[in-house]
């Protein structure tokens, strides 16, 4: 498992990457932001619940004494993080909000230094170099006016600690030996506690009753881009660091940027391509330095 963990992790930023494909149907059908979050935390619930309800009944197990963990990846990663994106959207631009969420790597791995004792070596911080410019570039930042505020690129910043805290808070539930199965259910469980009261559920919940095919698009969204890869990124995180895989991850607007190519007809600029070229780079850098430590051990 340990030397597949890197695709674990390669896997869940693409699947996130696809979040465009499904966001397009619910702006036809005007959802706001707040109301795609419930969705995708609901159905998410009640996927995992399904899931370790036939899995392993056990895995709904959690000490009383470790609830901190799950109200960090759920309430301060899940809930803080989509909420100040989403913000950030309206203060600035589509645009400079992703490239601030992107600082969520750095963020990341500064904390990982004093929180778990990683360490930041040079491949790791050209890596993050990469990556940081790769997403900026192929988010288009560079080539537009970007609209910016202090207070947009304070929110912008306070979504990518959200981001970042998912992994840090996830490792704290891994090292108290905790499935990644229990992580991602309790993780959306306090997601939807806390996003319920903020979206129009009554809304929600009428699109679904009323259409079948709707709450068949609910199931895919929620399974598709949020429960395979949150498991997988659990998953790998077990083996390999919080640093590595949150640069991993940033394979996300990449594939956000392709599949936008491809499916809506949008247009392939040279700096998107260099983008792409550079986060990849960082990615394999990351991927090849996992793979020398296995030969090492």
């Amino acid at each position: 498992m340990k030397k597949i963990a890197p695709l674990l992790v390669l896997l869940a930023g693409i699947l996130w990457g696809t979040m465009g494909i499904y966001v397009r149907r619910f702006d036809v059908l005007s959802f706001t932001t707040i109301e795609i979050v419930a969705v995708r935390a609901i159905m998410t619930t009640l996927s995992m619940a399904l899931v370790l309800l036939i899995y392993d009944r056990r895995l709904f197990r959690i000490r009383i004494k470790d609830v901190w963990c799950f109200l960090g990846t759920g309430i301060l990663s899940i809930l803080f993080f989509n909420f100040c994106y989403f913000k950030a959207i309206t203060l600035t631009s589509l645009s400079v909000a992703a490239v601030l969420l992107y600082t969520a790597p750095a963020i990341v791995m500064v904390l990982s230094v004093f929180l778990f004792g990683e360490r930041i070596t040079l491949v790791k911080f050209f890596a993050l170099l990469a990556t940081f410019v790769g997403c900026i570039l192929v988010t288009g930042v560079m080539g537009n006016e970007a609209k910016l505020s202090i207070q947009g690129v304070l929110i912008g910043l306070g979504a990518g600690l959200g981001y970042a805290l998912y992994s840090i808070f996830s490792r704290y539930a891994i090292l108290r030996n905790y499935h990644s199965l229990t992580i991602t259910f309790y993780t959306f469980l306090f997601a939807s506690v806390g996003v319920i009261p903020l979206a129009d559920m009554g809304k929600v919940l009428k699109a679904a009753s009323g259409d079948g095919v709707m709450l068949g698009f609910y199931v895919v969204f929620a399974c598709v881009s949020t429960v395979i890869p949150y498991l997988l990124y659990t998953l790998g995180l077990n083996y390999i660091e919080n640093g590595k895989a949150s640069i991993i991850a940033s394979v996300e607007p990449v594939t956000a940027t392709v599949i936008g190519v491809i499916l809506f007809h949008e247009t392939l600029l040279w700096n998107h391509l260099l983008g792409i070229v550079l986060v990849l780079s960082g990615i394999v850098a990351c991927s090849l330095v996992n793979k020398e430590k296995e030969v090492e051990e």
